[in-house]
């Protein structure tokens, strides 16, 4: 099915919505927690409902590696396999292309396997084969995510790749027997920071045609001003009338920039990790807990967000879960982090709708870049 989109509200370039798919509806601006392994670290799917999570990205490499995509069909699929009622969304295996440095040729990449050493071909058409089984609402199209700096060679040679495989990728989901029916399809745009190459790759995706349209290949080693020229580029060719999805961001000054610039969906992994390692987000910007200051510290995560799930232990209480390695003390700060976040994206869709979003913008930016 092909995903619909309705625009709500406008503010200067920001915008609300609201994207449907054939497994239901969610609202944007839409910020996506991060569940590699069919799981959001510490939290159960029971967790994401009491958090308000509308959609999870689950990963397509770790998932087809274990257990393998087609178990998690035979067991129905990510919804019936994890118990998340919610939607799902799921990568390509274009990042892993980044971030572990396969072999890659013009028919695809070669993976060796994190687990066993095993080495397993991901080509376009394998890629739509296996987000099919595991059976996200939303799956993305295989592409070539290069990380940055990176010469003007490497950087064409990936948008080449991308924009073949996304042909190849496309007319595979298009044939299969159940994707095209009960999910929707993405198609990346690359070209690192170099603003024609973003162009010519966005209307090269454009041609081909997908449910909608992601930017990959920003937040992988360029700053943020660095990446704000060429995303403009590639969002005022976008159409208005489908979702445009920005992948891998989720710290609060990166959201607002992009927001103001159009964008309706983001994921990250910033949230959990930062619990993981002892980081909350609160309304004054980012605390290390770790910091011996806070040992004596009677004072909630933050003062600011009395409706945190962490709100009734102290910061000093927390930091000792966290010093003795208790698992409890990662669960509650991932608890917060995830809470505040969305929160935090609530309140940006707020102001959208109120005509607010550029003070928003601006209060945003006055304490976390």
């Amino acid at each position: 099915m092909r995903a619909t989109f309705r625009v709500d509200a406008v503010d200067g370039g920001a915008r609300t919505g609201r994207v449907e798919t054939a497994g239901g509806s969610f609202a944007t601006p839409c910020f996506m927690p991060v569940g590699t392994r069919g799981a959001v670290r510490h939290l159960s799917s029971t967790d994401l409902v009491d958090l308000g999570v509308e959609v999870v990205l689950s990963n397509t490499y770790h998932l087809m590696l274990r257990p393998g995509a087609d178990i998690v069909r035979d067991l129905g699929g990510l919804r019936g396999f994890t118990g998340w009622n919610g939607l799902s969304l799921t990568d390509s295996g274009g990042y892993q292309i980044f971030s572990l440095h396969p072999t890659v040729d013009d028919d695809g990449a070669v993976f060796r396997s994190t687990y066993d050493g095993s080495t397993h071909r991901l080509t376009p058409e394998g890629a739509a084969t296996v987000q099919a089984d595991l059976g996200a609402d939303i799956q993305m199209v295989l592409d070539v995510c290069p990380g940055l700096p990176a010469t003007d060679h490497v950087l064409r040679r990936a948008v080449e790749r991308t924009a073949v495989w996304a042909a190849r990728g496309r007319d595979a989901f298009l044939a299969h027997p159940d994707a095209a029916g009960r999910q929707s399809q993405f198609g990346i745009v690359q070209g690192g920071v170099d603003v024609p190459l973003r162009i010519e790759s966005a209307e090269r995706t454009l041609e081909v045609g997908f449910d909608g349209y992601a930017i990959g290949g920003m937040s992988v080693g360029e700053s943020r001003q660095e990446m704000l020229e060429p995303l403009e580029a590639v969002t005022s060719l976008l159409p208005a009338d489908q979702p445009r999805y920005f992948m891998g961001l989720g710290d609060p000054a990166g959201l607002v920039e992009v927001v103001g610039r159009g964008i309706d969906m983001f994921d990250c992994v910033i949230p959990t990790r930062h619990a993981r390692h002892g980081t909350v987000l609160t309304s004054t910007g980012r605390l290390n807990l770790r910091n011996a200051r806070f040992g004596r510290d009677d004072e909630p995560l933050d003062p600011g967000f009395p409706a945190s799930p962490a709100a009734q232990w102290s910061r000093g209480y927390l930091r000792h879960l966290l010093m003795t390695d208790e698992p409890t003390g990662r669960r509650l700060l991932t608890l917060h982090n995830l809470a505040w976040l969305l929160d935090f994206v609530d309140r940006l869709r707020e102001a959208i709708g109120a005509g607010r979003f550029e003070r928003f913008r601006s209060e945003t930016l006055e304490v976390w870049s």
